[in-house]
């Protein structure tokens, strides 16, 4: 029972305890009957049932000394003690009511700040793990992270990019499912799984995906994963580079030519990650010459609420023609303007170019 509603009871007790015609004794009573109920909306349930049996009490008293005991003035004084009664049983209740109520918001508060909390801790996280691209000979590489807007600033979309020991550059775009601190927890274990074994284990990108996916179920991480892994070998000054790649269950990669032509590096998808540590993965290769561009992303880029994936690619290729001479970071800042806040899910985005 809410402050508003104890105002028409606190009346009507107050009412029916007191007598207008009688002394100022009964106005006393009648006040005293408002007592609980003002005792209800600011104090607890002891301190109200300890008002209203002292309301009652000096009720009592005050009716010997106006003389509310006579056949002439006992059922009155009856009305009068009982509506007092129902007053403060009714001032008790309202102060229960009260009092869960305010145990439920401090209750939601305390889980919202603890939320709050975790989210922050998240996105700092995800924030860290974000980092920028190495600087690689031969190459220009941008990275670009754009959030969904209906999600929390965090998710399991991410990017990466390191050296490996035999002379190449490891590239990997990934989506863990999900939009929320859990998603991001296990993107960052996935990453450092993912580097621990790229940088130990000599092998292609299929058989570091393959390592990878054993790990992951072998820890009992327990949610589905679509990554795409590459290496990318630059070749002599003014020969062809090599990209190496293998696709568990992600988009395609993107090859932006020189010349303005754009196409999709379209495979047979591989298993995702997380579903069978025995999934055969295999390795793809092209060859790229000096302004080539190939581009890495999570599937929000081409997501679009009423459109289909393919839509989707089809979209992003037209949309990349025109870019195909312009600098690398202006090519995704384009690609990406006006999506901020608008996009369905989150985007990562992770684009290499071979220097001309």
């Amino acid at each position: 029972m809410s402050r508003r509603h104890l105002l028409p009871v606190g009346v009507l007790g107050f009412c029916t305890a007191v007598d207008l015609a009688a002394g100022p004794d009964q106005v006393l009573i009648g006040l005293l009957a408002m007592g609980p109920l003002v005792a209800a909306v600011v104090l607890g349930r002891g301190a109200t049932i300890g008002y209203g049996l002292a309301a009652f009490a000096l009720a009592v008293v005050l009716g010997f000394y106006d003389r509310q005991y006579t056949d002439e003035a006992l059922l009155g004084q009856s009305f009068r003690l009982l509506g007092m009664v129902v007053s403060g049983v009714i001032a008790v209740l309202a102060c229960t009511l009260r009092l869960r109520r305010e145990d439920v918001l401090a209750r939601l508060n305390t889980e919202a700040a603890t939320s709050r909390a975790a989210v922050q801790l998240a996105a700092s996280l995800q924030r860290s793990l974000l980092t920028e691209p190495p600087v690689v000979p031969g190459l220009e590489m941008a990275v670009r992270y754009l959030p969904a807007m209906q999600h929390a600033q965090v998710g399991g979309d991410w990017y990466d990019a390191f050296p490996l020991a035999d002379g190449t550059t490891m590239l990997v775009i990934g989506d863990v499912a999900g939009h929320d601190v859990a998603a991001a927890a296990i993107m960052a274990q996935a990453r450092g799984v993912l580097r621990g074994i790229a940088t130990t284990v000599t092998g292609s990108p299929a058989a570091v995906l393959s390592a990878l996916d054993r790990a992951l179920l072998q820890l009992r991480v327990e949610t589905l994963v679509t990554l795409t892994a590459a290496t990318v070998r630059p070749g002599p000054a003014g020969g062809t580079t090599t990209v190496t790649w293998s696709n568990a269950g992600h988009p395609p990669p993107v090859l932006v030519g020189a010349d303005g032509t754009v196409s999709v590096l379209r495979t047979p998808p591989d298993l995702l990650l997380g579903i069978s540590a025995n999934a055969r993965r295999a390795d793809h290769a092209a060859q790229l010459s000096p302004g080539d561009t190939v581009l890495l992303y999570t599937d929000g880029l081409v997501e679009r609420r009423g459109s289909t994936l393919d839509e989707g690619t089809v979209w992003l290729v037209e949309a990349l023609a025109p870019l195909a001479g312009r600098p690398l970071e202006e090519l995704c800042d384009v690609l990406l303007e006006g999506m901020a806040g608008a996009v369905p899910d989150d985007v990562a985005l992770l684009a290499v170019r071979v220097r001309a």
